[in-house]
């Protein structure tokens, strides 16, 4: 009896021990959380993605192995981000990626001083007060300068040579951009320098780009720059399909507008943004500093014309542009 009672005994110690353990055993640490504040619509493109989880993944992260990463996306209301960049604090995330212009990094800045933001594409980060200055930034900021809206005066000339008329030139600005003022009269600028009229239309909204494209049915213009905004990219596809059934001949930013039906975009080959804001992000979960990680520049750019849409608008593309182009879709 004391025997069978002894082995009873033992065999429940044993069946409770390797429970002992296993509670004893340390607790997993939890993955690194990336933030991503994002000023557009929810979805970063493709393009973008896959080259963002590159970098990362040549300084050693995958997203959902050894780090994950959270989303919050404002949808083009700017009033917003401040709540949404507060959100991402107190998740205690260990980066945040400021993506959709310098209003998504400001909005992340004015939040925290100590968890790392790292921004892509902004036009003047100095400007803008992101950073002291682009080979020192100082602070919990860094990132990629983005040549968008600086280049908005090169697509105008652009647009003056696929078309060489005398008539006004249009442009779709956005209002609610941080450095509008700055955008305004650097296209008016652009527009003096090839001597033409340019007619500005104020487009923050999605109802205010219909109505934009009602004004030039009433107020013709010979050709339409879509300058460099995110909002713009977030409405890709309304602004595209307005400007053909208008035939209105565009010339946009990024090479997916002519690659969904634009006439031409001039710019920098975004992917490349996307692919050094991983890279930094991952050296910063590393342990390097924002203030010791240089604000990169772009330094290769595409000129890309649909030759389709032209034909459809009845342009002739002179050889000229034709030669200049690095893609040319059909």
């Amino acid at each position: 009896m004391r025997r069978h009672r002894f082995i009873l005994l033992v065999a429940g110690a044993a069946a409770i021990w390797p429970l002992s353990l296993s509670a004893q055993q340390p607790a997993q640490p939890a993955l690194p959380v990336i933030g991503v504040l994002n000023s557009t619509t929810v979805g970063l493109r493709d393009e973008q993605a896959a080259a963002f989880r590159a970098g990362l993944k040549e300084v050693g992260y995958v997203i959902g192995q050894n780090v994950t990463i959270e989303y919050r996306w404002a949808n083009d209301q700017y009033d917003r981000l401040p709540a949404l960049a507060a959100e991402l604090v107190s998740r205690k995330v260990a980066v945040i990626v400021a993506a959709g212009g310098p209003v998504s990094a400001i909005a992340a800045k004015n939040v925290t001083t100590t968890i790392p933001i790292v921004f892509t594409t902004i036009a003047d980060p100095v400007k803008s007060g992101l950073v002291a200055s682009l080979s020192r930034p100082g602070g919990n900021v860094t990132g990629t300068a983005g040549l968008t809206s600086e280049l908005d005066p090169k697509r105008l000339e652009l647009l003056h040579q696929i078309k060489p008329t005398t008539g006004p030139l249009g442009a779709l600005i956005n209002p609610n951009r941080p450095d509008v003022d700055t955008q305004l009269r650097d296209v008016q600028a652009g527009a003096a320098a090839i001597g033409r009229q340019l007619i500005i239309l104020n487009t923050g909204t999605e109802r205010e780009i219909d109505i934009a494209f009602e004004t030039l049915a009433r107020q013709p213009v010979d050709a339409l720059l879509v300058s460099a905004d995110p909002f713009f990219s977030s409405r890709r596809a309304q602004v595209i399909a307005l400007a053909a059934r208008h035939a209105v001949p565009a010339i946009y930013q990024w090479r997916e507008f002519p690659a969904a039906g634009g006439l031409m975009s001039y710019g920098p080959i975004i992917a490349d943004a996307y692919r050094q804001t991983g890279i930094y992000v991952g050296r910063i979960l590393k342990g390097a500093q924002p203030a010791d990680l240089p604000v990169t520049r772009p330094t290769r750019f595409e000129f890309v014309i649909n030759r389709t849409t032209a034909n459809a608008l009845g342009l002739t593309v002179p050889r000229l542009l034709l030669g200049l182009a690095d893609d040319v879709l059909d």
